[in-house]
């Protein structure tokens, strides 16, 4: 079993951690699929193919694929794992104290792995029998009274690895915030993660996964958008640091709009130093160098070019950005269907959707090997390779 480990971007990748599409994408509708935050209705079979495609790339360059469902359903064989996961789902206020009791009596019934399915995928209305209440006898019978789960595909969002710790992240959107706590119980109660001690978490405040980044070891870049607050980062930084994690932290603001909702939907790592970024944010893009000040204070400068402070903080001359050359269209394009979103998996070897033509083409020229996967219904949720992956350990 390999030690839970990740220092940086593009050391050859040895575990990750992937969510199969489930049931939970079967739930989507014309109605609820914006508040669930997809653009397109995705078809489950083919999205389903596409990750089995996707995870057997990763196993045939020697990665160890690790299947979220399939921890989640062996934590909730833990009792105290068990109790804790129904609480803090039936903590929603929306289900009133009738419906509450009922449901934690019926779901502390079911099979552990049968329970991890109804946490993802959810449980409508007209699901639900044995019971009467005021909120079930108001909803329509296919109103959802659990919420189901249609990002977690994404399974960088909900944590993310620094060093041997796994950041546990607080979702900033409300219909996606009890995935960070379903991957928290993973990582409190698997025997795979026993000793491992989490930081952050969906208590404090708002960081998401896609917008961390490990540039070297002791050095990160959070983005600070639409999904991750100022104060999000404030609070990581002072933990990362307080805990050497990192020597360095660079808060990046992002354009708050939902294209480039995460650092990681306009610039990846794809060498030890070089990034592929969407050109139109390129000559813009800044940050805000963040390190140990005196009495536990943070140090704070005032924002500069991204690259410059990057190359910095890794100790290197220059990090350089593989210009893809790109009308602005085109980048727009392809920066929407995740064309930045690459995943390393080892320097110079990236995946990435084989959609992005003019991007794979470049970097390719640029002596990037792209290893292209087929994306047409994964990416209706709007992620890429890199959001779709959660490193778990990586060679330094």
């Amino acid at each position: 079993m390999i030690k839970p480990g990740v220092r940086n971007e593009t050391g050859r990748l040895r575990t990750v951690l992937l969510h199969r599409p489930g049931a939970e994408l079967s739930r989507l509708t014309p109605r609820n699929n914006d508040a669930l935050l997809f653009d397109a209705i995705p078809w489950l079979e083919r999205a389903q193919q596409e990750h089995d495609a996707f995870a057997e790339v990763l196993r045939g360059h020697s990665v160890e694929v690790l299947l979220l469902a399939d921890l989640l359903g062996e934590t909730l064989g833990v009792p105290e794992a068990r109790a804790d996961a129904v609480a803090r789902t039936l903590a929603d206020l929306r289900l009133g104290d009738t419906l509450r009791r009922h449901l934690s009596r019926e779901l502390l019934t079911l099979a552990p792995e049968e329970l991890a399915t109804t946490l993802i995928a959810g449980l409508r209305n007209d699901e639900i029998g044995g019971v009467r209440s005021l909120v079930t006898a108001m909803k329509a019978a296919d109103d959802f009274v659990i919420d189901p789960l249609p990002n977690l595909l994404f399974t960088r969002d909900s944590s993310v690895w620094i060093g041997d710790r796994p950041v546990i992240t607080s979702l900033a959107m409300p219909a996606r915030r009890r995935e960070s706590q379903l991957t928290e119980l993973v990582y409190t109660h698997h025997p795979r993660f026993a000793g491992c001690r989490p930081i952050h978490g969906p208590a404090f405040e708002f960081v998401e996964g896609g917008d961390v980044m490990l540039l070297a070891e002791g050095v990160v870049a959070i983005g600070v958008g639409e999904r991750t607050s100022p104060a999000g980062v404030e609070r990581l930084a002072t933990t990362l640091l307080a805990e050497d994690l990192v020597h360095t932290v660079l808060a990046v603001p992002i354009h708050q709009q939902r294209a480039t909702m995460h650092l990681d939907t306009i610039c990846t790592m794809v060498d030890v130093d070089a990034v592929v970024m969407y050109p139109n944010v390129a000559d813009h893009l800044t940050a805000f160098t963040v390190t140990a000040g005196d009495a536990g204070e943070l140090r704070i400068s005032d924002p500069e070019p991204f690259l410059t402070a990057a190359a910095r903080a890794m100790g290197i001359a220059r990090l350089r950005n593989i210009d893809t050359g790109l009308d602005p269209v085109t980048a727009e394009r392809e920066q929407w269907d995740d064309g930045n979103n690459t995943l390393a998996i080892a320097p110079t070897v990236c995946v990435a959707y084989e959609r992005n033509v003019q991007t794979n083409r470049r970097l390719a020229e640029a002596g990037i090997t792209v290893l292209a996967i087929s994306g047409s219904e994964l990416g209706s949720g709007r992620g890429g390779p890199r959001c779709m992956s959660c490193p778990i350990a990586r060679e330094g």
